[in-house]
């Protein structure tokens, strides 16, 4: 990065537990002000729960409701988080400014919830910076071309973070969260997972499509496309570095996420139109090979919804996802039930940390 370009930095909502933790932050963003004497730009994600409580108030009110007003409403979770922070800021004797999503110059197809990024005019972020100390982003949003609110998808702060970089000219974008970096299993159900201290990007975006609990895959693919090295590093002071993301071999790893779920179809017919139809919603989901099924990672969505309003009758439930990812390929595995899915995922690490056998 050269000496002019901004610092981008990104924190999600595990780094704002309390409201006292906006002062902490501003604290730690003023002394990096004084210590490298270049502008900030700094996407923030909400308060944990906030985003879940404006969902449920939402669905109090319409059990089904449009995607244009889900777009419109629980994204300003985030936008109430970029103003307690610059409002932190202010408090430091800082100079700042929030860009939310019809400002940011962040354009996206017209999709609504899980929108695409189609377009970044650098013009609004630089004319912020080049005017404040730092530049507070709300992650997730953008607008469509008609000026309406646009919702990048559940976990897209990364995704508005790596644009923000794209749109300022920086070579690196900070990723900070409550792990520091990205593990080779999920270390709170699995043991003997360890540090991966350099990753690919296809493996981050492989491990990230198949569910794992890190960059959004998009986010990934944006930052290869323009060349942006990712640096994901803690959350709390002293915010220590773990893994970077860039040009490198195969991490080997194993994905679980309980969240996920494998739905069934009658035959590979029907199978193929959910999966086209699931997609098009941007749901992020993998068509089986073996079998008339299909995985749905993550499981934020309403899916029913999306086969309802396809004319399609919802899959139904047959297991839980666990992904193997060695010498850079993707093998999905199916457990039945939850307890499975674990004892599955540790039998696969295991089985990761066994050398292979030497030629004779």
């Amino acid at each position: 990065m050269t000496a002019s370009a901004p610092a981008v930095l990104k924190f999600g909502g595990s780094s704002f537990t309390e409201p006292a933790a906006y002062g902490e932050l501003a604290r730690a963003l003023s002394a990096r002000l004084d210590a490298e004497d270049r502008p900030l730009a700094v996407v923030v994600s909400a308060m944990p729960g906030e985003t879940e409580h404006l969902r449920e108030r939402l669905h109090a009110v319409d059990p089904h409701p449009s995607d244009d007003g889900v777009a419109g409403l629980v994204p300003l979770a985030d936008v109430v988080s970029a103003h307690l922070l610059a409002a932190a800021l202010h408090r430091a004797s800082r100079t700042s400014t929030v860009l939310a999503g019809h400002q940011v110059g962040f354009t996206t197809d017209e999709t609504f919830m899980w929108a695409r990024l189609e377009h970044i005019d650098p013009e609004p972020l630089q004319h912020a910076l080049a005017a404040h100390e730092v530049v507070v982003v709300p992650g997730g949003q953008a607008s469509d071309s008609r000026g309406r609110p646009t919702w990048l998808g559940k976990n897209s702060s990364d995704l508005s973070a790596v644009a923000v970089a794209v749109a300022v000219g920086a070579d690196r974008c900070e990723i900070h969260s409550d792990v520091e970096g990205i593990y080779s299993c999920d270390p709170n159900k699995v043991t003997g997972t360890r540090l991966l201290e350099r990753v690919s990007y296809a493996d981050a975006a492989a491990m990230s499509h198949q569910g794992a609990k890190m960059l959004h895959h998009r986010s990934v693919r944006l930052a290869e496309q323009h060349g942006i090295t990712l640096v994901c590093r803690h959350n709390k002071a002293p915010f220590t570095p773990g893994t970077v993301i860039g040009a490198g071999g195969p991490a080997d790893a194993v994905v679980l996420n309980l969240r996920s779920a494998v739905l069934g179809y009658p035959d590979h017919a029907t199978a193929d139109r959910a999966h086209h139809a699931l997609s098009g919603d941007g749901l992020d989901v993998i068509r089986l090979d073996d079998s008339p099924g299909m995985a749905l990672i993550g499981g934020y969505m309403d899916h029913e919804e999306s086969h309802r309003r396809h004319g399609l009758v919802p899959g139904h439930a047959v297991g839980i996802p666990v992904t193997e990812i060695r010498n850079g390929r993707s093998t999905l595995h199916v457990a039945a039930d939850e307890d499975t899915a674990v004892q599955l995922a540790q039998k696969l690490h295991d089985h990761l940390l066994t050398p292979a056998p030497r030629a004779v």
